[in-house]
């Protein structure tokens, strides 16, 4: 398995925004559904993914820096104890040579030292429950039930399956972990964990923003001059919100704890609605209107756009 750092591409001080930002950012660009029967592809988003599961843990990312996991998570071997050697009454072994020094190497040298290093110190082979490896599998979740949660069930490679509860909130690039639903542990150990990225899919309407969801809002004529009240879809189903007469197309208006729902100390997100004039099909009574009508203020919406010279 590749180093985690160099597979995200960021520095092995990063913070955890960074890692997570170029986490969402590589996997947007190979995730299985965008790249379909592409295996390449496939083993690098579960690269990235794996690279993203350990470091986004600063519990395992501390022990992989210090050398006491590997890249997959697994434990590694113990390192040989040299200074032990180096200071027993042996030490001499480490000389040049010679029936002056006693460095005479023997059989039982080697068993000793690489007996250490491999097993435990008596030299014997290393027992004992040892953990299942965890499976990773990738999940597409819609928008709206990523924002407002849900409940789905995947099919693993053997036939089985598993019901995963989406939370409400979930992001993209969120990693779930179903406990003990990985693969089989080995004499008595338990057994591994589910890792599921989540991938949202984009919505035709809604966009995400942090805790805050915005769209672009449709409002005709009379709307936008006279004001008043129109239905604004929401994840949570549809709202009504009032229009201030005389809005512009650009006007942005908000609707209060209608975005992303809160978790834990996180408050909800609003809703911001972005209104653009719509003019529909051609009205020949408003057509003969706009042509004998004469504002009583001259208004030139391209003013200051002059082309420099």
């Amino acid at each position: 398995m590749p180093d985690p750092y160099e597979t995200l591409g960021v520095a092995r001080d990063a913070s955890a925004e960074d890692i997570r930002r170029a986490y969402r950012k590589l996997a947007k660009t190979s995730h299985p559904d965008l790249n379909p029967g592409d295996a390449a592809a496939e083993g690098k988003f579960k690269q990235i993914s794996a690279a993203h599961h350990l470091l986004s843990d600063p519990d395992k990312r501390a022990r992989f820096d210090r050398g006491e996991i590997d890249a997959e998570g697994n434990e590694a071997p113990p390192r040989p104890r040299y200074r032990d050697y180096a200071q027993a009454d042996a030490g001499q072994r480490y000389g040049t040579g010679g029936a002056s020094t006693g460095a005479n190497w023997n059989a039982s040298d080697f068993e000793s030292i690489f007996g250490t290093m491999f097993n435990d110190p008596g030299g014997r082979p290393r027992q004992g429950p040892i953990r299942g490896a965890d499976a990773q599998f990738t999940l597409a979740v819609g928008f709206l039930d990523a924002v407002n949660g849900t409940t789905t069930r995947i099919t693993l490679p053997d036939g089985g399956t598993l019901d995963v509860r989406i939370p409400p909130a979930t992001d993209d690039g969120t990693i779930l972990r179903l406990r003990g639903k990985g693969g089989p542990g080995h004499a008595g150990g338990p057994a591994g964990d589910a890792l599921i990225a989540v991938h949202v899919t984009p919505h035709r309407f809604f966009r995400r923003d942090g805790q805050d969801i915005r769209l672009d809002l449709p409002v005709t004529i009379a709307e936008a001059v006279l004001g008043g009240p129109v239905e604004v879809p929401t994840p949570g189903g549809p709202v009504r919100m009032r229009i201030p007469p005389a809005s512009d197309s650009g006007a942005v208006l908000r609707l209060r704890g209608r975005g992303v729902p809160g978790r834990g100390n996180t408050p909800a997100g609003d809703l911001y609605a972005t209104l653009s004039i719509a003019i529909g099909k051609p009205d020949p009574a408003l057509e003969a209107f706009l042509r004998e009508w004469k504002p009583a203020t001259a208004f030139n919406p391209r003013a200051g756009m002059e082309a420099e010279p």
